[in-house]
């Protein structure tokens, strides 16, 4: 099992940043990849942003060059830098974690973009 833990949602005002952090805990492998996805009202959950173990990032065509993902050394956290927001970025955005033959979500934080 893995716990994945939430944190850094919130109001902000269109144009202005914010932090999600995500920290994940108990049965981790060294090789996986951890990740954000978010779900607006209505619509099908979406992936923002994901990084594998080794570095390597896969962004939603919709954040490039205003979110910027990592993660820290030991590969147990992941940060999302949301700069640039916009109306369309509110949404819960969800922790992902996938092992090699699992898949964990957090329980969802939100960010909601208004002035």
């Amino acid at each position: 099992q893995v716990q994945l833990v939430e944190s850094g949602g919130g109001l902000v005002q269109p144009g202005g940043s914010l932090r999600l952090s995500c920290a994940a805990s108990g049965s981790i492998f060294s090789i996986n990849t951890m990740g954000w996805y978010r779900q607006a009202p209505g619509k099908q959950r979406e992936l923002v942003a994901v990084i594998t173990s080794g570095g390597i990032t896969n962004y939603a065509d919709s954040v490039k060059g205003r979110f910027t993902i990592s993660r820290d050394n030991a590969k147990t956290s992941v940060y999302q830098q949301m700069n640039s927001v916009k109306h369309e970025d509110t949404a819960v955005y969800y922790c992902n974690y996938q092992g090699v033959d699992n898949n964990y979500w957090g329980q969802g934080t939100q960010v909601t973009v208004s002035s």
